[in-house]
């Protein structure tokens, strides 16, 4: 697994993955994939704010997940949300395990980042999984989502510098 930034050459493939995992991603993020929304990725990317990258497979190059990181905050205290997801077919390999340490290492050793947060379904046991793995912490209790009470509940967590140091 390695992880790339998007091109213009990559809709197809995306697109096609989107549409493969529209049952796989119900409930947990959104499977609308569309040129409009692949230019404001590509946008999104370019700003100082945002990381993305592709995750991709080793051995065919196949495009297997996203990854970022959003709304990065970089003055004297460096901070960002991690965001991430597989396409079907991927999941329970290993890759996003992968994928969030090779994104982790990286951010430390370019961005100096003090606290790397995350967001997960409560339900999502796979990846408040990965997120143990990679060492982050919950923080608080899970809340429901929008601060709604019948939303679904949100689970928060962080990873301080000295945890991946």
């Amino acid at each position: 697994m390695y992880l790339r930034h998007p091109a213009l050459r990559d809709f197809d493939e995306l697109e096609r993955r989107y549409g493969e995992s529209r049952s796989h991603l119900k409930h947990f993020a959104s499977s609308s994939f569309t040129k409009e929304v692949f230019d404001r990725k590509l946008t999104d990317a370019e700003k100082d704010s945002n990381e993305f990258f592709l995750i991709c497979r080793v051995d065919d190059d196949a495009i297997i997940g996203t990854i970022n990181l959003s709304q990065i905050f970089r003055r004297s205290f460096q901070n960002a949300y991690l965001g991430y997801q597989l396409f079907a077919g991927f999941t329970g390999k290993g890759f996003m395990t992968e994928a969030g340490k090779a994104l982790i290492e990286t951010a430390h050793r370019v961005g100096g980042f003090d606290v790397i947060a995350a967001r997960a379904l409560a339900d999502n046991e796979a990846s408040l999984k990965v997120l143990a793995k990679l060492g982050f912490k919950q923080i608080g209790k899970p809340k429901r989502e929008n601060g709604e009470k019948t939303g679904r509940l949100i689970v928060s967590v962080e990873l301080k510098r000295p945890r991946w140091m």
